[in-house]
C-alpha cells in the first residue's frame, strides 16, 4: 500500500491523496445516454447522445465531439466543476477539488468508487466534501456538497459552485437565472449552414442548466464578469461582496452561484446540484420536480448504483497478486459493462470494436452479446463482407473512419462468437435466421459465417495473402494497399485463426464434414504466410502495393510489429522453432517495464507506403505505444502456447502500480485499463509508461478472456467446463469463484510435487478427465484442482 494512492480497506474504492503527484488521475462514470471522465483536480470531459455525441459543457472554442481523445490535455479554461470557498472575514480563498485556485490543502482525498466519485478537501479549518453521481436514465450529473466548520469559532463563509458551460455556439448563446427553479439556464442554437440541417438541429438539447435545491444569495451567468481581471485563479467576481447577477447576451455563459453561510463550530451545511442538458425550459422544470423533491436525489443515486451493479464480475479471485485481485474483483467487469452498454457512445461503432466489446459481455450479460451479434450479421452483405461499422440507431450513418475501407471485419465474427458459445453453450444461435443488408433473403447464422469465411478466402492475391486495402485492425495503416495490391501479414494470420476457429465450432455443432473446407483454407493461408511473410527472424507486417515487405529486420524504423507474432501462434503458422524465435524477438525488441510495444522502433517520419500510422508521435497510439489491445492478443497467444510465465508477466504490467514510482510514472489509478501507455521506450525513455487515460479500449474483453481461457484455465465447452490452468511458477495456490451457466463453482487450485498430472475433484470426487459436466443452474459446487508443481 502506498501513501499517494491505494485501495480502501474494503477494496471498494481507490483513493488518491495528492492533486499534484498524479494530476491527470481520473475516474469515469456512464449510463446508456452519457459518459463523464472526471479528473482529480476538477476537470471534466462529458458527452451525451442525441443520437450523435454532443456536449453540454464546452471548451472555449468549438471542439470535436465524435470520439474521446487520448492523453486529454487540460488547461485553465478546460471544462470543469469547481467550488470556491471564501472566508468573508479574512478574504482568504481556496477551491475544491483543487483547480482553479490550486491552494495547497491540509487534506486532499480523491476517491473513485464504482458508481460515484468523491473528494474531501480541508483548508483553513474548513472541510468540503463533494460527491458526484449520475442519473440512471437521464444525461445528468448529481452533485452533493457538504461544507463543515472544523474550527472552534463561528465562520462566515461564501461557497461558489462554478460549472463551466463554455463557448456553446457562434450563432446564438445566452444565459439567465430562474428564480422559479433556483437554476441558471443557458441557451444556444447548434450551428448549421444548410437549410436542410434545420430539421435536424431543431430537435437537439441546446440548453445547459445548473439546478440547486436552495436559493442562492447571488449568481453570475457571464464568464468574463465572474473572472474579470483576476482570472480563474482569483476571480474578480469573488473579490467583491456579491456576484453581480449578469444576464449573458451572446456572451460566453457560465453557471455560478453564491451561498453566504454562517457555520457554527462543527456545523455542516449541505447543497445539492443537478447539471446537464435539456431541450426546453419545461424539461428543466420536470427534472427539478423529479430529482430535487424530498428524498428523490438520494433515491436517484441509489438507483444508479444498482444499475452499475448489473456489470459485477462473474469471476472473483484470491491470488498472490493483490493488484490483480483488485482489478479483476472490482474494476475489470465494470469497464467491460461500460463498453457493451454504451458502445463507446457511438451510433456507428466500428464492426471490430462492436464485436469485441460485446464479446466481453458474454461473461457478464450474455444476452447483450447475443443481440449485438445478430445485429451485426443483419448488416452483412450477401457476398459475405461485413461493413466497416454497425448502425445501432435508426438515424445513424456510417461516418469518419467507417468511410475508409478496411478488410478485417469478417475475422472477428467467429472469434467473438466462440467466446459466447464457450460461455453459454447456446449453439441454437447458429440456427437462427438473419437477413442481409443488400437483399431480403434470410439464412442461418451458421450460413452467414460460412459466407464471411469464404469472403476472407477469396480476398487474397496471387501469393494467397489477404489484401489490406486502406487498413486492417490497425486503422491508420492506410497506404499499404490503397492501390489494390498491398497485403497484410497480420490479416492473413488472423484469417487462418478465424477459419480454424469456425471449423472447430462447426465440429462441436455436429457439422464436422462441412468444416474441412475451412480447415483447408487455414492450411493454405498459413503456408502462404510462411512462404512470403516469415523473414527468418519474425513475421513481417505486410507487403506494400509496390511489393516491398515491411516490418522486417532491414527496416530502420518499424522493424518488428507485435500483432503478426502473436497471431502466428494462434493460427498455427508458427511451429515450435519459429515460435521460440518470435518470443525471443518480442522480448528483445518490444518488451518494456510497462508492457509490450506494438512496434519498434517507432516511426519518426512519414513513410508514404505505410501511411498515417507513421505520422503519429513516436511512442503514442499505434506508432509504438504499449497498445494494450495488441498486447492482450499476444498474451492470449502465449497462454494458448502454454507460455504461462511470460504471459502473466506481461498481463501484470498492464496494471499500474502498486509501487508509488510506477503509479506516478503512469499517472493513472488502477481503476481501468487504458488503451495505451506511451512506448518508444528505447527512443524516448522520459515519457515511456505514461497513460493515455483513455478507457475506450478493446483490451478489457481480451484481458478477461486471458483470465478465463489462460491463467485460470476455466473455459467453457459445449459439454461443460474445461479445467486447464496455466499459473506462473511463482504461484502455489489460488482461489477462484467462477459463475458458469448459472452454477457457482468455488475452486481451490494448488500445486503439489507428488502429482505428475492434473487432477480435478468435484465435491470431493475425482473426475476421470479435466472436464466438469452436468452442472445445474442455481447450484454451488466445490472444486479442487491439484497441479503438478
Amino acid at each position: 500500500m502506498t501513501k499517494i494512492a491505494h485501495p480502501t480497506d474494503d477494496q471498494q474504492r481507490y483513493v488518491l491523496n495528492s492533486p499534484t503527484a498524479m494530476p491527470h488521475a481520473s475516474g469515469f462514470l456512464w449510463n446508456p445516454k452519457m459518459m463523464l471522465h472526471m479528473n482529480c483536480r476538477g476537470y471534466a470531459v462529458a458527452q451525451f447522445m442525441q443520437p450523435e455525441p454532443a456536449k453540454y459543457s464546452h471548451a472555449p472554442n468549438l471542439e470535436a465531439k465524435t470520439f474521446m481523445q487520448p492523453e486529454q490535455p487540460y488547461y485553465a479554461h478546460h471544462p470543469g466543476r469547481f467550488f470556491y470557498v471564501k472566508d468573508r472575514d479574512s478574504g482568504r480563498l481556496f477551491s475544491a477539488p483543487h483547480e482553479p485556485v490550486r491552494q495547497e490543502s491540509a487534506v486532499f482525498v480523491f476517491s473513485v468508487g464504482k458508481s460515484d466519485i468523491q473528494w474531501r478537501v480541508e483548508h483553513d479549518d474548513i472541510r468540503i466534501d463533494l460527491r458526484l453521481d449520475l442519473a440512471k436514465e437521464d444525461a445528468l450529473e448529481l452533485w452533493s456538497v457538504d461544507v463543515t466548520n472544523l474550527s472552534e469559532k463561528k465562520r462566515n463563509i461564501s461557497l461558489y459552485p462554478y460549472f463551466t458551460v463554455g463557448y456553446m455556439s457562434w450563432m446564438n448563446q445566452s444565459a439567465k437565472f430562474s428564480k422559479e427553479l433556483n437554476a441558471i439556464v443557458c441557451k444556444c442554437v447548434t450551428p448549421y449552414q444548410k437549410y436542410q440541417d434545420y430539421d435536424r438541429v431543431k430537435h437537439l438539447k441546446d440548453l445547459t442548466f445548473l439546478l440547486s435545491d436552495q436559493k442562492p444569495d447571488a449568481f453570475e451567468t457571464i464568464q468574463q464578469h465572474f473572472e474579470g481581471e483576476g482570472g480563474l485563479h482569483n476571480p474578480s467576481g469573488i473579490s467583491i461582496a456579491s456576484l453581480q447577477g449578469g444576464e449573458s447576451l451572446y456572451e460566453t455563459p457560465v453557471c455560478a452561484f453564491q451561498y453566504n453561510w454562517v457555520l457554527e463550530p462543527g456545523e455542516t451545511k449541505n447543497l445539492k446540484l443537478v447539471f446537464g442538458p435539456s431541450k426546453t425550459y419545461e424539461e428543466v422544470v420536470m427534472i427539478k420536480n423529479r430529482y430535487l423533491k424530498d428524498g428523490a436525489f438520494q433515491e436517484a443515486c441509489h438507483s444508479y448504483a444498482k444499475y452499475i451493479q448489473q456489470g459485477e464480475s462473474d469471476l472473483l479471485i484470491h491470488t498472490p497478486s493483490p493488484k490483480l485481485d483488485n482489478l479483476v474483483n472490482h474494476w475489470l467487469s465494470r469497464q467491460i459493462f461500460y463498453h457493451g452498454e454504451t458502445n463507446r457512445l457511438s451510433t456507428d461503432p466500428q464492426t471490430r470494436n462492436y464485436l469485441q466489446d460485446n464479446m466481453g459481455m458474454s461473461y457478464i450479460r450474455p444476452e447483450v452479446m447475443k443481440q449485438a451479434f445478430l445485429t451485426a450479421l443483419s448488416q452483412q452483405k450477401a457476398s459475405g463482407e461485413m461493413p466497416d461499422g454497425i448502425l445501432i440507431h435508426e438515424k445513424a450513418e456510417l461516418k469518419y473512419i467507417n468511410q475508409v475501407p478496411h478488410t478485417d471485419h469478417c475475422v472477428w465474427v467467429p472469434i467473438c462468437l466462440k467466446a459466447y458459445l464457450d460461455e453459454t453453450g447456446d449453439y441454437a444461435l447458429l440456427e437462427e435466421r438473419v437477413g442481409f443488408s443488400d437483399n431480403d433473403h434470410q439464412e442461418s447464422v451458421a450460413e452467414h459465417i460460412d459466407r464471411a469465411m469464404r469472403w476472407l478466402m477469396k480476398s487474397r492475391d496471387h501469393r494467397g495473402l489477404n489484401y489490406i486495402n486502406q487498413g486492417d485492425w490497425c486503422d491508420p495503416m492506410n497506404m499499404v494497399g490503397y492501390k489494390g495490391k498491398g497485403v497484410s501479414g497480420w490479416l492473413s494470420l488472423a484469417s487462418a485463426y478465424a477459419l480454424n476457429t469456425w471449423a472447430d465450432v462447426k465440429r462441436a455443432f455436429g457439422n464436422g464434414e462441412n468444416s474441412n473446407e475451412f480447415k483447408h483454407g487455414a492450411i493454405e493461408l498459413n503456408k502462404a504466410v510462411n512462404d512470403h511473410i516469415w523473414n527468418g527472424s519474425w513475421y513481417s507486417r505486410g507487403i506494400t502495393d509496390d511489393n516491398v515487405a515491411f516490418g522486417v529486420p532491414e527496416d530502420e524504423e518499424g522493424r518488428i510489429f507485435l500483432n503478426p507474432q502473436g497471431w502466428a501462434i494462434l493460427s498455427g503458422a508458427a511451429d515450435s522453432e519459429r515460435r521460440s524465435k518470435i518470443i525471443k524477438a518480442v522480448k528483445k525488441e518490444l518488451e518494456t517495464p510497462y508492457g509490450v510495444e506494438m512496434l519498434a522502433p517507432s516511426f519518426t517520419a512519414m513513410r508514404e507506403d505505410v501511411g498515417r500510422v507513421t505520422q503519429k508521435h513516436p511512442g503514442s497510439a499505434e506508432n509504438g505505444s504499449v497498445y494494450n489491445h495488441a498486447a492482450a492478443f499476444y498474451i492470449y497467444a502465449l497462454y494458448c502456447a502454454k507460455e504461462g510465465n511470460r504471459a502473466f508477466e506481461l498481463l501484470d504490467r498492464m496494471i499500474p502500480g502498486p509501487d508509488e514510482e510506477d503509479l506516478i510514472r503512469r499517472g493513472q489509478l488502477p481503476v481501468f485499463i487504458p488503451n495505451y501507455y506511451r512506448g518508444a521506450f528505447r527512443q524516448f525513455e522520459r515519457t515511456a509508461g505514461r497513460s493515455s487515460q483513455l478507457f475506450n479500449t478493446g483490451t478489457v474483453s481480451w484481458f478477461y478472456r486471458c483470465l478465463i481461457d489462460g491463467l485460470f484455465g476455466m473455459r467453457g465447452e459445449r459439454q461443460g467446463l474445461r479445467v486447464d490452468p496455466c499459473l506462473p511458477d511463482s504461484w502455489n495456490e489460488v482461489k477462484v469463484i467462477r459463475r458458469f451457466r448459472g452454477a457457482e463453482l468455488h475452486v481451490d487450485m494448488r500445486k503439489q510435487k507428488e502429482h505428475d498430472q492434473l487432477k480435478v475433484f468435484l465435491n470431493g470426487v475425482l473426475l476421470p478427465k479435466n472436464l466438469i459436466e452436468g452442472l445445474v443452474s442455481g447450484k454451488v459446487y466445490k472444486v479442487e484442482v491439484l497441479i503438478p508443481a
